[in-house]
């Protein structure tokens, strides 16, 4: 069959990043284009692809089949919308949009044209976050009740891209622990009913969230723990980049997405799984241990796109993930608990 032609909106870190993924490991598929952001000549040098001069210009063309929108998240629902109206197929780096209203959009948009519509919620694909949800599901720990979740970094507004320290941008937990709402939900199958938070601003960038405390309660009865950070001073703690504790009715689980998983049964812990670790200071972001995940992700993508059927990552996990952090935020501002379901 011939290849699904990409067109990629934004030329940074995470344009790179599907450049690379979509170039090298997704033989069903070829990036043709990108535009946007100062770096697109660069890119589009790098990998052999046409630069277009705008949006507009990379929508019109016939051979990009597919959009990928790696955009700051402001920009999110504008990219999409306009992709869904030149009826291209759109991944959207997370989180989906800044607000429900836009994400209802977009997925309305794509529902009218029947195109796929899915969010990089890649941390579905990382071994240990797999290996996790296979044994939920084989009721290897029994009935959910509990679940703990971590997300701490260290270095403050310095650690992430200048643009997330824009209001526009929302926060830290909007931007990256966004991840942790969906991995919840995955791994439950629950939706999440309601949010009681707590937010404080990043210290050196004012205005933008960047430390959270959150309980949650989901549609299932399970009660859910979780904090998130980007104020956490050096060296941080250790397996809390992106973990979690699952407690169950018979068992427990200790997940490091990016270390190993435990499983505890009959009163002893052992390994169930084990992530090797990106070569951040060697092969750096482009290592392809790190593209692991985005290559599994991408290529399920394609395959919906050519059997005509829902990703398993869909736009609606995206709203839902949106909806969970916008809660976060609004429970804060008012001191209340916010109920979504």
């Amino acid at each position: 069959m011939e290849s699904i032609g990409v067109g990629i909106i934004g030329s940074g870190f995470m344009g790179r990043t599907y450049a690379e993924t979509i170039s090298k490991y997704c033989p069903e598929a070829r990036v043709v284009a990108v535009t946007g952001g100062s770096r697109a000549a660069q890119l589009a040098a790098d990998y052999g692809i046409a630069c277009e001069e705008s949006v507009g210009s990379l929508l019109r063309r016939e051979d990009v089949a597919a959009v990928f929108i790696t955009t700051p998240h402001h920009l999110h629902a504008e990219h999409a919308l306009a992709a869904a109206a030149a009826s291209k197929h759109v991944m959207i780096e997370k989180p989906m949009a800044g607000t429900l209203a836009d994400c209802d959009a977009i997925l309305a948009a794509c529902d009218r044209r029947n195109l796929r519509c899915s969010v990089a919620f890649t941390q579905r694909s990382r071994k240990c976050n797999l290996r996790a949800k296979e044994l939920i599901d084989a009721g290897r720990i029994g009935h959910v009740r509990q679940i703990l979740e971590w997300q701490f970094f260290s270095g403050g507004a310095a650690a992430f891209p200048k643009w997330q320290s824009s209001a526009e941008n929302l926060g830290i937990l909007f931007g990256h622990g966004i991840h942790n709402f969906d991995r919840v939900r995955w791994f439950t199958g629950a939706e999440i009913a309601t949010v009681y938070a707590r937010c404080a601003g990043l210290r050196d960038a004012a205005g933008v969230e960047g430390t959270s405390m959150l309980v949650m309660t989901l549609s299932d009865g399970t009660i859910v723990n979780f904090s998130s950070s980007g104020d956490i001073p050096k060296p941080g703690f250790p397996r809390t980049a992106f973990a979690c504790w699952v407690i169950g009715e018979t068992g427990l689980l200790d997940l490091d997405a990016y270390g190993e998983l435990r499983i505890a049964r009959d009163g002893r812990w052992e390994v169930a799984e084990v992530q090797e670790p990106v070569d951040w200071q060697g092969k750096g972001f482009l290592d392809p241990v790190r593209l692991e995940s985005y290559t599994k992700h991408c290529r399920e993508f394609f395959e919906s796109i050519r059997q005509g059927r829902p990703p398993a990552v869909s736009g609606w996990d995206g709203r839902q993930a949106v909806a969970a952090a916008l809660a976060a935020y609004e429970s804060s501002r008012t001191g209340r608990a916010v109920a979504l379901v």
